[in-house]
């Protein structure tokens, strides 16, 4: 279970640095992902979009396997 838990808080980090150039592709507005502005600062927490490409990445790893 803490494998999974930081699995994810990993992808998060990753999924938020590169998150300007997936929103071309459409990844990060999808339901579930949270945006919000706060102090004049656009903070984002894409929880769905992060699930979708872990599970994506789970799926190519096990093909490779």
């Amino acid at each position: 279970m803490i494998r999974w838990v930081f699995t994810i808080f990993l992808a998060l980090i990753v999924f938020t640095t590169l998150l300007p150039w997936l929103e071309k592709l459409g990844i990060g507005r999808l339901p579930g992902d949270l945006r919000f502005k706060l102090f004049g600062r656009n903070f984002s927490f894409p929880f769905a979009s992060t699930i979708l490409l872990s599970l994506f990445v789970l799926l190519i790893a096990r093909f490779l396997k």
